[in-house]
């Protein structure tokens, strides 16, 4: 089969997005995750919307600027009623996923028809409603990619039929952890049903825990290919292990995930440890997800901007001032210096009066002193009080730290 000119554009900007050694070990594990990242890998957005927006503190006007991902992120922050969000993202399939989201938002007839599809995401009837609703108002690259077959040759839109949220390198990677489960003798499902937070914790400690000390889970998360699933390059890795073995890491973040928040108030951990979302309530799904959403989620999703481009790139765009929230996920792990001093030169001119910029690191410490240019950072203020307070809320659990840094 020939390659498309998308598909050699989509590895073009991910190989600069990815690749910071050209030779060597690490530059063929760089590969690696570039080869693996060109498909899904974020079913759902793994970063909590509910602290986001208590660092954002969205207004009105505002003009929001985010990494797209799975789109459960920026569908949320509408509900602070900004003016416009601009979500972007440099793998197709995110792209896709965030479209199809946005059209349903627009087009489907209630909650009950939107969560079969984006909440409960394995219905029968799910692929018909996309033939009938949504593929007409759809883009051509989206129709394209949701009509198109994965790499076993099933339709990717069938995966709305058999649980989408299976899908991807997330939801492998989640798969694989419940067989090592099972095999280690441990059913990850029971936590998932824990009637309270004392439970939980027992449940952990009596089973979770003591998997990351086999020599077999050791052995795997030594293995940095292991933790792509998590969508998690090799520098990230690095940057995340620190001088630790990276199974007592996982395990630490992981106990926070599992015991910090009731079950009932983390879809996060619904999804780690039961596959599902427990309810269509407050806590139990991403905002955009909740029932009383619908009323103003079609509305306002004609304000969201999908856009398969480089973050950077969109930014020397725009004009001067014009950016008042900056959400960088967990990027920044990636670049290198000078993409660093790039990204944060266009924010700095295209910030508005006020802005805030957000983003999260794999370790515990912010990442710009000492790479960002003195001059460069000396616009804006740190946060270090809120981001502390930010990362104890992050209910997704697995980063180090969230950031907030505000223009002075």
């Amino acid at each position: 089969m020939g390659v498309h000119a998308g598909s050699v554009k989509q590895s073009v900007i991910l190989n600069d997005a990815i690749l910071q050694n050209r030779s060597s070990k690490a530059g063929l594990l760089e590969r690696a995750f570039a080869l693996a990242f060109r498909g899904l890998v974020y079913p759902q957005i793994w970063e909590d919307p509910v602290a986001d927006m208590e660092a954002l503190d969205i207004g009105p006007g505002h003009h929001i600027v985010t990494i797209a991902s799975g789109g459960c992120n920026a569908l949320s922050y509408l509900s602070a009623n900004p003016a416009k969000i601009t979500a972007v993202d440099l793998n197709a399939a995110h792209i896709a996923l965030n479209r199809l989201k946005s059209v349903a938002a627009q087009q489907l007839d209630s909650h009950e028809q939107f969560f079969r599809f984006f909440g409960e995401a394995k219905s029968t009837e799910n692929p018909a409603v996309y033939r009938d609703r949504l593929r007409p108002h759809l883009d051509a690259a989206s129709r394209k990619y949701w009509d198109g077959r994965d790499h076993f040759g099933r339709r990717r839109i069938n995966g709305f039929a058999k649980g989408f949220y299976r899908k991807g390198l997330l939801g492998n990677f989640i798969g694989l952890m419940h067989v090592i489960g099972r095999i280690g003798g441990v059913k990850l499902s029971r936590l998932a049903a824990a009637e309270t937070q004392d439970e939980q914790m027992a449940l952990f400690e009596r089973h979770i825990g003591p998997l990351f000390q086999r020599k077999s889970m050791r052995f795997l998360c030594s293995n940095p290919m292991a933790l792509f699933g998590l969508g998690i390059p090799p520098a990230q890795y690095r940057a995340l292990a620190g001088n630790r073995h990276m199974a007592d890491v996982l395990c630490e973040r992981t106990r926070k995930l599992a015991c910090d928040f009731p079950i009932s108030e983390n879809y996060f951990a619904q999804q780690a440890f039961g596959r599902a979302y427990r309810s269509a309530d407050a806590g139990s799904v991403p905002p955009y997800l909740e029932e009383p959403s619908f009323a103003w989620l079609g509305e306002r999703s004609k304000r969201l901007e999908i856009r398969h481009q480089n973050f950077i790139e969109f930014l020397a765009s725009q004009d001067a001032g014009s950016v008042d929230r900056y959400v960088l996920l967990d990027a920044q792990d990636w670049m290198t210096d000078q993409q660093l001093n790039r990204l944060w030169s266009e924010i700095g001119r295209t910030a508005a009066p006020g802005a805030r910029v957000l983003f999260r690191t794999a370790a515990e410490e912010t990442l710009l002193p000492g790479r960002v240019a003195d001059e460069l950072l000396a616009a804006w203020d740190y946060d270090s009080e809120l981001s502390q307070a930010l990362t104890r809320k992050d209910r997704s659990a697995i980063y180090g730290a969230m950031h907030l840094y505000r223009l002075r």
